[in-house]
């Protein structure tokens, strides 16, 4: 699939080959070396390089070359694939089954469950790949500009079917109404993460050498300066922006008059469903005709008799209750950036550090401290919120990502329990072409779209599914 091939950057497209690296075209997954050998044997060849005697260096040289058994020149870190082949699964299962387990379902406001982890899993560890493609750039404008491409590819793809009714069956239409359709979702997320964050990786980088976690910060300081700064662009303008009354329009079946809801507001730093910055700053850029129109606080017990699912209106529901509203907006998107940019951090630990030991320290440090102090943010009022993607959501994802990411790399990669995760691997290589298939509906699409006679005798009524 020549398409897939294109734009397939959720999984990685670097290859390591010895010391020399390369970003290549093709879509190719991860191959790490990962015991370092050869980056070790380069260090010391330096390092006897500055003595004063040749011979000497030729005999170190020798004797440490002999010391070290043949090292296969490329080896894949499985626990990337695993990682991401496990959050695709993820995403079909709460897809499927969350309308049957509120468990797996999204909270409908504030809180948090086991689906409002998806999107975090996918950022982070789209962040962590690009440290390892951009490790060693041989040009950055044309790194910048295959970056440019590939993020404006993700954005079409995302726009083509999540900007339409494929995410919709049972609206399916020939065609899509440009005047409504939906702008934003989740691939157009991932595209901008990805083009910002590639962006801070290709040209955001200092020369210091890497001796230790803090000429670590210090390497990549500017990038760190680029997260906090959208960390705090986003709460003066959550916290700061005045919310005014506004007023919707919903289409009605008894005429062709559409009804018309007033939301009373008027209030600053409000994070609930009505009267949200978020909210106000999608519909008055993109238009409230271009967001999601199934808002996920429609669950909620103020908008549904069978919260907490979808359902029909309870007789006072507040008038916000059938408002569009994008989960995956302009400003919630600033903090989604910053879940990326905590990937990469994790990434550029693989990158400097080849011990399976000092890897899980330096993963395990920030892991603690994101997770500590987003519950610290919940407790005193700054709600974890998917919707939102507030800042103490952000902390406690991205922490719950790292926790993941070493439980993953200490099963797979340091005690070699690959067979069992051979599944979850392979969907990690075809992430993209998976989620295209599932959680867009091509593939059910495909399935109810051939039928004998009547549209209810398709292929799914053959097998024994739906009616």
């Amino acid at each position: 699939m020549k398409s897939y091939e294109a734009i397939r950057i959720l999984d990685d497209d670097d290859v390591e080959k010895g010391l020399n690296h390369q970003i290549s075209d093709s879509g190719s997954a991860i191959v790490l070396i990962n015991n370092g050998d050869i980056h070790r044997n380069n260090k010391v060849q330096e390092q006897q390089h500055s003595t004063t005697t040749t011979t000497t260096t030729t005999t170190t040289t020798t004797t440490s070359s002999t010391n070290h058994k043949p090292q296969s020149q490329s080896q894949r870190l499985v626990s990337i694939d695993v990682f991401r082949g496990l959050t695709v699964a993820l995403m079909i299962l709460v897809d499927d089954a969350g309308g049957l387990l509120p468990a797996l379902n999204h909270s409908p406001w504030d809180g948090l469950t086991i689906a409002d982890f998806v999107m975090p899993l996918f950022l982070f560890i789209v962040g962590l790949s690009l440290a390892l493609t951009y490790k060693k750039l041989s040009c950055p404008v044309i790194a910048t500009r295959k970056a440019i491409l590939r993020a404006l590819k993700l954005l079409a793809l995302g726009l083509f079917l999540q900007g339409g009714y494929f995410h919709r069956i049972n609206d399916l239409t020939f065609g899509v109404d440009m005047k409504q359709i939906r702008l934003m979702g989740i691939l157009q997320r991932i595209a901008i993460a990805y083009l910002l964050t590639a962006l801070c990786e290709i040209w955001l980088k200092c020369d210091d050498i890497v001796k230790s976690g803090s000429s670590l910060l210090r390497k990549y300081r500017y990038q760190w300066a680029v997260a906090f700064v959208l960390s705090g662009f986003y709460l003066c303008l959550l916290y700061g922006l005045y919310v005014p009354d506004w007023e919707y329009q919903i289409p009605t079946d008894s005429s062709s008059v559409p009804k018309t809801f007033s939301v009373k507001c008027g209030v600053w730093a409000d994070t609930g469903p009505a009267c949200n910055v978020v909210g106000m700053i999608d519909r008055k850029i993109l238009g409230i005709q271009h967001l999601y129109r199934r808002p996920i606080y429609a669950r909620m017990p103020e908008c549904s008799i069978n919260s907490p699912d979808y359902g029909p209106l309870p007789p006072d529901a507040p008038a916000w209750c059938q408002a569009p509203f994008d989960p995956e907006g302009l400003l919630s998107s600033v903090m989604a950036i910053v879940t990326c940019l905590i990937g990469l951090h994790y990434g550029h630990i693989i990158v400097h550090y080849k011990d399976h030991r000092v890897r899980i320290i330096h993963w395990m440090i920030p892991t603690s401290c994101l997770i500590v102090f987003g519950f610290a943010l919940h407790l005193f009022g700054m709600h974890v919120n998917k919707v939102l993607y507030s800042f103490s959501y952000t902390c406690v994802t991205a922490g719950a990502a790292g926790i993941l990411l070493v439980a993953i790399y200490l099963m797979v990669d340091v005690c070699g329990y690959s067979r069992v995760t051979k599944v979850m691997e392979w969907m990690g290589k075809h992430a993209l072409m998976i989620y295209v298939l599932a959680a867009c509906n091509i593939f059910p699409i495909f399935l109810q779209g051939f039928y004998w006679g009547n549209p209810h005798n398709n292929i799914l009524k053959l097998i024994g599914i739906g009616t």
